[in-house]
């Protein structure tokens, strides 16, 4: 299938960026189109400059007040106190010069690429800067200060009165997306990810599913630490076959982290690149199937940048254009470039060899564990099927 996908870069994407110590790394972004134009898979001719988001379309979701702190931590004005009510200045999303402008960008970026699949011939679009899904309406939080993904969805609420379903596989629960569409019947949002037993942000336990008119519309399916490639895929492709059935979208938009790779230092998870190579495939064809192709793909998290997040972006578009995930060798010229900056050895296949971690000895407990908290969405799903939201 040669689907018309647009790819949103700008080397601006680098400007959001907290110190040199921060594990969130946007020079990854960089280093995914570096890698993809080394492959012969991404041309001038995709590529699409981004627009910097107003102050109008940022308040679809966050509060007037909120904006303006971090305008004023921006330019070094905002007091410490002050900012710590507004979760900037934390360890985790510390204040940098520019911080309003550079997320401003990264939020621009996404409603580009809505635009380009709502008012074009584009079916899919690609913004690997953004999927910044921690944002609340009120607080920066893990590393997110406006949340780019709930902003988009409320603006195709706003301009295209389309109904939209948002697929988060970052290892991280997507809190701030679902916090802001918690009592929406119009968004379904759906995050597979590592309990938050023992991960940031302790939310996305089964039981939470909506409130008021919204209620039935939120599905979480936690993952226990550890969990492996067959066990993850089996969660993801029935939850999300079930979940689309379900809700009948319009369009999907899906939150990309690559932070369940067994190589992330931020996460408990043992997946493979097998994973990353499986999960566009399925949001493809079930765009296709559902929504007539509208689909619109975010970055997230992903914080090894040498050994995992490009490969793993990599075939996320390669899937996205209509082609087959890459095999074999990375092209000597991207691996050339890039090991020379890198503090560890880059691997030079799009595969994992096999034994990159260790073998785990609570592999059946895990596995069981996991179909449970599947077998609870499968049963929600089917019991609002026989009795509505009201059961």
């Amino acid at each position: 299938m040669n689907c018309q996908a647009v790819f949103i870069y700008s080397d601006q994407f680098t400007k959001y960026t907290f110190h040199s110590d921060h594990p969130f790394n946007q020079v990854r972004v960089r280093m995914t189109k570096e890698l993809l134009e080394a492959t012969g898979k991404l041309h001038s001719s995709h590529l699409v400059e981004p627009r910097i988001a107003t102050d109008a379309e940022i308040e679809l979701v966050h509060d007037k007040q909120y904006i303006e702190a971090v305008k004023k931590a921006s330019i070094g004005l905002l007091a410490e106190d002050e900012g710590l009510e507004f979760g900037l200045g934390t360890e985790d999303t510390p204040i940098f010069q520019d911080m309003h402008r550079a997320s401003s960008l990264l939020v621009g970026a996404t409603l580009t690429a809505v635009d380009h699949v709502l008012t074009g011939n584009i079916q899919h679009a690609l913004n690997l800067g953004g999927g910044l899904h921690h944002g609340f309406r009120d607080k920066a939080s893990g590393f997110c200060i406006y949340n780019d993904g709930a902003i988009a969805i409320k603006y195709i609420r706003k301009k295209y009165n389309l109904r939209v379903l948002y697929v988060d596989t970052d290892a991280h629960h997507g809190d701030g997306v679902q916090s802001v569409f918690y009592d929406d019947p119009n968004v379904c949002t759906l995050s597979i990810h590592e309990t938050g037993r023992y991960l940031f942000p302790g939310t996305g336990n089964s039981n939470e599913r909506g409130i008021k008119e919204g209620y039935g519309y939120s599905f979480n399916v936690p993952i226990d630490a550890f969990t492996e490639d067959e066990s993850f895929l089996h969660v993801y492709e029935i939850a999300f076959k079930e979940v689309i059935e379900y809700f009948q979208p319009d369009i999907i938009i899906t939150q990309n982290g690559v932070d369940a790779h067994s190589y992330d230092p931020l996460t408990h998870l043992n997946t493979t690149m097998n994973v990353f190579e499986k999960i566009p495939l399925l949001a493809h064809k079930l765009a296709h199937q559902y929504c007539k192709g509208k689909w619109i793909a975010l970055g997230g998290g992903g914080y090894d940048i040498w050994r995992v997040v490009p490969r793993a972006w990599g075939q996320l578009w390669a899937v996205m254009t209509g082609s087959t995930p890459f095999k074999d060798q990375l092209p000597k010229s991207w691996l050339t470039k890039w090991q020379k900056v890198a503090p560890i050895q880059i691997p030079h296949s799009w595969q994992d060899p096999t034994g990159i971690y260790h073998p785990i000895p609570r592999k059946l407990e895990i596995t069981e564990k996991n179909a449970l908290n599947l077998e609870k969405t499968l049963q929600i799903i089917k019991n609002q099927r026989k009795f509505g939201t009201d059961y």
